[in-house]
């Protein structure tokens, strides 16, 4: 059985990098955000009910990938980056996402903190507000019960903690 694990968290935390590194180290595939497809196609415009297909695309490119993982399966994004980035921006989130979340659970959460420089990009909106985004994230991550851990430090330290994390964490599971 496949373990997914979610790298999750606020706007240009490093998810996409730890995600492809872990792939790397553990010898599997990683799925990449399927947001950033979608809004090039776009020009990075959207409007609220894109953000249900986003996740939705996002769950299939998973299942998708998930046949050709190993062990381990690396999610560059989750259900909760839907679910925050819609309430963040319009105050509400579709019922698809908030029963997706229930139904679709990862393994383990990787939360990446908001200790590396923002990276301009297009695609991107909340510079300022990540450590407001972080604290989001770490409340529902806790409210949900899901096991997640915090992941921070600069290049090689930052996959090496990850890679740490996930050996003891599945060491006793």
């Amino acid at each position: 059985m496949v373990k997914r694990i979610a790298i999750t968290g606020p706007e240009s935390t490093g998810k996409s990098i730890l995600a492809k590194e872990l792939a790397e180290y553990y010898n599997t595939v990683w799925v990449p955000e399927y947001a950033r497809e979608y809004l090039k196609e776009t020009d990075g415009h959207y409007k609220e009910e894109d953000i249900v297909k986003i996740a939705k695309g996002q769950l299939e490119l998973e299942d998708k990938m998930s046949e050709k993982a190993n062990e381990y399966l690396f999610c560059d994004t989750d259900l909760f980056v839907t679910k925050i980035w819609s309430e963040f921006k319009y105050g509400t989130c579709d019922h698809w996402i908030l029963e997706k979340i229930l139904t679709h659970p990862y393994d383990l959460h990787l939360l990446m903190d908001v200790d590396l420089e923002w990276k301009e990009d297009p695609l991107r909106e909340n510079q300022d507000d990540r450590k407001k985004l972080f604290s989001i994230y770490q409340k529902e991550l806790t409210q949900y019960k899901y096991p997640f851990f915090v992941i921070d430090g600069k290049g090689k330290s930052r996959l090496e903690a990850a890679i740490q994390v996930i050996n003891n964490f599945f060491l006793y599971i």
